[in-house]
């Protein structure tokens, strides 16, 4: 989810207002800390405002955001290169992404709209109606997960989108706000958590966190000085994940280790 670094000022206590002061609360006992272990830097475009991050069938798909600047895009996993892009209609500011077989599924933020494309010729094929906020998004095999920026995940229906239940999700009994950008893996759900350097890892089942990653020190103090929130993430496959930020000039190949 979110804004540019221009509108980060104006606009951070309206949407902070709607969440807890912390978004991810003390460490509770016995959950796993994990970190970031670096396998590999490949380029991320500087300009993508990432929103939707997700590998499928050989190609790295990404959502980008910011109203009239918003993009589906499909970059080669190994350079990062855009291979294609097309724009969002209209105005909508671009959210979470993810890949149901040959279609697409991409939230807009405060739109009420959520947009299926053909994957095979990013045509958009219809525009669905979404209450509330769309900011995260992915595939768990049978349903859809979505977050809110809120602590709590919603099940929707991958055909109709319509909702189908929800989870609010807990660390040690208290709540996790600022969910963003999702990925769903081997049963369970990462989050990044929105104005943090943090990853959390949920079960889908109970709402409860079971591990916190942090993703701190990625990139230099020099470039972290140009570039907005830690957002995207991707499975590989065997325990690696592709990670990135909102105008990131890198996209990291990572694996997530014991501190």
């Amino acid at each position: 989810m979110t804004f540019g670094r221009a509108l980060v000022g104006a606009l951070l206590l309206t949407v902070a207002g709607c969440a807890a002061a912390s978004p991810v609360p003390a460490q509770a006992p016995g959950t796993p800390e994990l970190r970031t272990e670096v396998l590999a830097e490949l380029p991320h475009d500087p300009a993508a405002f990432t929103q939707g991050l997700e590998l499928a069938g050989g190609s790295l798909y990404e959502g980008t955001g910011l109203a009239g600047q918003s993009q589906l895009r499909e970059l080669d996993p190994v350079t990062g290169a855009v291979r294609r892009s097309v724009p969002l209609p209209r105005q909508l500011f671009g959210e979470g992404i993810t890949v149901v077989g040959d279609r697409i599924w991409q939230l807009t933020w405060r739109d009420h709209v959520v947009l299926e494309w053909d994957r095979n010729t990013f045509t958009l094929l219809r525009e669905v109606p979404l209450t509330g906020e769309g900011w995260g998004l992915c595939h768990d095999g049978g349903r859809l997960v979505r977050s809110d920026g809120t602590n709590r995940l919603h099940f929707q229906d991958p055909t109709t989108f319509a909702e189908t239940g929800s989870v609010a999700v807990t660390l040690d009994g208290q709540p996790v706000t600022q969910l963003n950008e999702l990925e769903c893996v081997d049963g369970q759900i990462y989050a990044n958590v929105w104005q943090t350097d943090r990853i959390v890892r949920i079960d889908p089942g109970t709402g409860n966190v079971t591990a916190v990653i942090d993703a701190s020190g990625l990139l230099t103090p020099e470039q972290r000085s140009h570039t907005d929130v830690l957002n995207g993430i991707a499975s590989l496959g065997n325990g690696e994940f592709l990670i990135t930020g909102k105008l990131w000039p890198t996209t990291f190949r990572v694996r997530f280790v014991p501190r």
